[in-house]
């Protein structure tokens, strides 16, 4: 498979001995990811603010996070075969050019109900991100040079609210959380014209006469819900450490805004840097020969099983303990997290890739609908977020087992027989 062509100046990545050349092409998708990230977090930050303006329950501010969701996980079911039949990188244009404006449509709106509206919107533009970069991913890089690639990815997206915390939480306090959203969003539309400029060449639709994995293809894959089922698990601390953190910053651990806001960034910039590095050992390992089912298996036990302990000790963690345990949680998050679309990649394969990630997100997604509110209506219940964190924990252990034992040996699916049952995988490694 050819590796990404050249469209500017690069930055070198050790490996091998040789230079691993990574495109601005690579960085602009970085800079969507992180883009998006700090449009999806905004609201997780001005929560305390709107709750104020508002007099808005926990339940109900619950709601208004998992709404983002809705919009979100509906188009995945569908936008990755436009990803698989349209050209790539219009398709991620269009997205981002919607969830720029809806973002900067939320500081301009008043009311639940808009609000409303507005994150529902900005779900719809964000839903084609993961499905572009997957088939991207597929593509234009082998193997070896995939978990550096999707370890990028997955650190722009953890700088997302790292950034937008720190930064936005400041802006909030001196200017409110209207004039950000507003500032952010028209700011976010000078991507399109570099990815424009930039945009990896190369990369094509699918030959309409040519075999092409039907949904009904995919959806006979036993490892395709097996797969589904470890990233919903996977998604769901995610969406609990995006949409609830500050608040529980806030609420548990009674810092202010200034105290919560560069707690939450250092969190988010650890699981950032946990992610890259991941991304890059595992790339080390498989291209000196060992097994790429056992290095993403291994990446994925020890990641999972770190953030179900850092999780179980935020739930009882004091004043004087509780950011140790996110470390812990962070460092654990950003392993796992690193290796999730590498999987995808490589057992859907080029042909398939757009479709199974969308599909398989939109399931995952799911997740993401569920924790705000789940988390809302427990923290009314409880009073406190001992028992939504120890939820999450459990469900990280579950992530571990079902990525490490649920899923057989990590290669490309036999697309050929997939007519004719679960089809197997190819017997050469993707």
């Amino acid at each position: 498979m050819a590796s990404w062509p050249l469209v500017a100046r690069t930055c070198r990545v050790p490996g091998r001995g040789r230079a691993q050349e990574i495109p601005l092409a690579l960085m602009m998708l970085v800079i969507s990811v992180f883009i998006s990230y700090v449009d999806r977090g905004n609201l997780s930050i001005a929560a305390p603010l709107l709750k104020t303006e508002l007099g808005l329950s926990a339940s109900r501010m619950g709601i208004l996070l998992s709404s983002f969701f809705w919009g979100y996980t509906a188009c995945l079911f569908v936008c990755g075969w436009f990803v698989d039949r349209c050209d790539v990188n219009r398709v991620l244009a269009l997205g981002f050019l919607l969830w720029s404006l809806a973002t900067a449509a939320t500081g301009l709106v008043h009311g639940f109900l808009m609000l409303l509206v507005a994150r529902l919107l900005l779900g719809i533009g964000e839903s084609v991100t993961f499905p572009c970069y997957s088939k991207i991913l597929a593509q234009r890089l082998p193997e070896d040079q995939r978990g550096f690639a999707n370890g990028a990815i997955i650190a722009g997206m953890k700088l997302g609210p790292a950034v937008g915390t720190l930064a936005g939480g400041i802006l909030m306090a001196h200017f409110g959380w209207r004039l950000v959203f507003i500032g952010i969003g028209m700011a976010s539309l000078l991507w399109l014209p570099a990815w424009i400029k930039w945009k990896p060449r190369g990369v094509v639709a699918a030959d309409r006469d040519a075999f092409m994995p039907s949904v009904r293809d995919i959806l006979r894959q036993r490892t395709f819900w097996i797969n589904s089922a470890a990233a919903f698990c996977s998604a769901f601390p995610l969406y609990f450490t995006v949409t609830w953190l500050p608040l529980y910053l806030a609420h548990e651990q009674h810092l202010s805004m200034p105290n919560m806001v560069k707690t939450a960034a250092a969190y988010y910039t650890i699981d950032a840097a946990a992610a890259l590095g991941a991304g890059w050992v595992t790339d080390f390992y498989i291209r000196r020969g060992k097994s790429v089912s056992v290095v993403r298996k291994t990446a994925m036990a020890v990641g999972w099983i770190i953030a179900a302990l850092g999780f179980f000790g935020c739930s009882f963690a004091g004043s004087h303990s509780y950011f140790g345990w996110l470390i812990v949680t962070g460092i654990g998050l950003g392993i796992g997290n690193s290796g999730i679309w590498a999987f995808t990649q490589t057992l859907a394969g080029p042909q398939a890739a757009g479709r199974w990630a969308g599909l398989k997100n939109g399931f995952s997604n799911i997740s993401g609908v569920i924790c705000p509110v789940l988390t809302g209506f427990t923290v009314d219940w409880t009073g406190h977020f001992q028992l939504s964190i120890a939820i999450t924990a459990a469900i990280c252990v579950l992530a571990a087992v079902l990525w490490v034992c649920g899923i057989g040996e990590v290669r490309q699916v036999e697309w050929g027989a997939a007519r004719e049952g679960f089809s197997r995988p190819t017997p050469q490694q993707a």
